[in-house]
């Protein structure tokens, strides 16, 4: 089996098993990291994500080279979707322009604009002044973003303070308002900054996801920001195939793996698990409205169909 393709695998979910599982994995975050035809499973991905186990994964694109492969394993599988963008990490790979993140995000089943975002985390010997092109990188998205009406999946990592900045001053959200374009909108993905932070995003209207980082007791800040964070504006994720959860830490992360994020989120709100499946499958829906919109498109294609077999 393709390596990149392997995080997939084990489509189970060990000792949750409840009714409502179907709902909690409607936004799952897979990091695309290759894709070869020739070894692609059809079968095992449609697995993973089948009613019984994850509903649906959104594929997330870090490089336009690979956007290819990402959009690919969307259009080929019905529960999967997608979404265009140059993550802030990588170096030395094709820039996005505002017009061509456009052009590529009005392909099928491409539901976003990301990941994006700021991460100064491995500044080495560099200054924050030479980190110029990131920010530079990620005011190219909010434009698509912007144009587009498409939610941002957001990355930052010790860049807070600039990604809020950049994101208040692209966004729509300064002195001089938004005018003709709507409102930037998104997620703060796999967050781990602090309640600050949270609340600063929460105020523009974004939403904030946790990954498998929530289940770990050394999480004590983020549990905080969790408890904080009200459940309609929540998502989950997996991040794979990195950060899994307890008790999958220090292995390769799956799509499969969301409901121990779901169970955390649950237990640290002290709501039943249902709850939290159902609130943020309706987040999910409510942010990423492209998904929305052709699940209404293949269910009513579905009904006239259904119809005109009764006529014949």
């Amino acid at each position: 089996m393709n390596a990149a393709l392997r995080p997939l695998r084990n489509g189970n979910f060990g000792s949750i098993d409840h009714h409502g599982r179907a709902f909690l994995a409607l936004c799952v975050y897979y990091r695309y990291a290759g894709f070869s035809a020739e070894n692609e499973p059809p079968e095992l991905v449609r697995s993973l994500v089948s009613p019984a186990q994850v509903e649906r994964a959104l594929c997330i694109c870090t490089t336009l080279e690979e956007f290819d492969g990402v959009h690919q394993l969307a259009v080929t599988h019905d529960q999967l979707w997608a979404t265009v963008g140059v993550h802030p990490d990588n170096e030395g790979v094709r820039e996005p322009s505002v017009d061509e993140l456009i052009e590529l995000s009005q392909r099928p089943r491409v539901v976003g604009i990301g990941e994006t975002g700021l991460d100064y985390y491995r500044l080495g010997e560099r200054s924050l002044a030479d980190m110029e092109w990131q920010r530079e990188r990620f005011r190219r998205h909010i434009r698509a973003a912007r144009q587009t009406d498409l939610p941002l999946v957001i990355h930052t990592r010790s860049a807070s303070d600039d990604t809020l900045a950049i994101l208040r001053q692209e966004g729509g959200f300064g002195p001089q308002g938004a005018g003709e374009l709507p409102l930037a909108r998104g997620v703060f993905h796999c967050f781990t900054e602090s309640v600050a932070v949270a609340r600063a995003a929460l105020e523009l209207g974004f939403y904030i996801s946790f990954s498998g980082i929530l289940t770990f007791k050394n999480a004590i800040d983020l549990h905080e920001v969790a408890r904080f964070v009200p459940l309609e504006r929540c998502l989950i994720e997996t991040d794979s195939p990195y950060l899994a959860p307890v008790p999958y830490r220090g292995k390769t992360n799956t799509p499969a793996y969301v409901p121990h994020v779901a169970q955390k989120l649950a237990e640290l709100k002290g709501l039943p698990l249902e709850t939290v499946a159902a609130t943020t499958r309706a987040n999910t829906l409510a942010l990423f409205r492209g998904i929305w919109h052709l699940m209404l498109m293949a269910r009513a294609s579905m009904h006239w169909l259904g119809l005109l077999r009764t006529a014949i």
